[in-house]
């Protein structure tokens, strides 16, 4: 599986997530259990609607998300932060 970080992926990354020690373990564990398998339930994936339609989301903890749509094979990380952040 490719996966491809938007910048602005990154830049919320280094701003949200690298804070916090606890969180950037976690992070790197989910994001490595959505390569190995993306449909794996702990990672509480689902499709987004409305004005994300197209776009899907994966849980880093119960309030972090991950949001990242598929392109012809190609996983692009779109955007990481709590809930109320990203959407």
């Amino acid at each position: 599986m490719k996966i491809e970080y938007n910048d602005s992926f990154i830049k919320h990354y280094k701003k949200r997530i690298t804070s916090n020690h606890l969180l950037i373990k976690k992070a790197k564990e989910r994001i490595n259990l959505f390569i190995k398998n993306p449909n794996d339930p702990i990672l509480k994936d689902h499709p987004l609607k409305g004005k994300s339609k197209g776009f899907r989301a994966f849980s880093i903890t119960g309030d972090i998300r991950v949001i990242y749509q598929i392109i012809e094979g190609t996983v692009y990380f779109f955007d990481i932060g709590t809930h109320n952040q990203v959407y």
